[in-house]
């Protein structure tokens, strides 16, 4: 793909370039209105929800990439832990846990106003960024949510690189 940069101008909108770069993809999704872009990837765990939002008013763009994965309430206390430590390992963006259905959610935000643009290309390694952390992490939070580990154990075993196959 070509870079695309654009700047803001009246009638400016980043999900047009993130649009161009999910067909890109050939992921399936689709355009709710002039403000949000919503898609759905099979990743090596499970499917990613990904979604775009811009907010015009403020010049915004949200890139969100939630996990398809929900956890009992009684759990909720050991979850907060968990993303508490996920976080401190992410150098872009964090995770958060969506309020409307409990769903474990990696998001980052842009701030694309006073000619600020973006192209492309920088759309693509974000949302590869989004997804690699979705990972990277998401036994961790399988082994703290399903199998019983503490988020530390959690955490240590998700991030334990192996270094040969047997």
């Amino acid at each position: 793909m070509t870079t695309t940069q654009l700047k803001i101008d009246n009638g400016y909108n980043p999900l047009d370039i993130a649009e161009m770069v999910i067909m890109d993809r050939d992921w399936t999704f689709d355009r709710v209105g002039e403000g949000e872009l919503i898609a759905e990837v099979n990743g090596a765990w499970c499917k990613y929800h990904v979604w775009f939002a811009w907010q015009e008013d403020s010049g915004g763009l949200t890139l969100s990439c939630s996990l398809d994965t929900k956890f009992p309430k009684p759990l909720l206390f050991k979850v907060h832990s968990l993303l508490a430590l996920v976080n401190q390992k992410l150098w872009l963006g964090h995770f958060d846990i969506c309020a409307d259905d409990d769903t474990i959610t990696f998001r980052h935000s842009l701030l694309l106003r006073d000619g600020a643009g973006t192209c492309a290309e920088h759309l693509q390694e974000l949302l590869d960024i989004a997804i690699n952390e979705c990972e990277r992490f998401y036994p961790a939070f399988q082994m703290t949510v399903w199998g019983g580990k503490s988020p530390t154990e959690a955490l240590e075993l998700a991030l334990f690189e192996t270094v040969a196959e047997a």
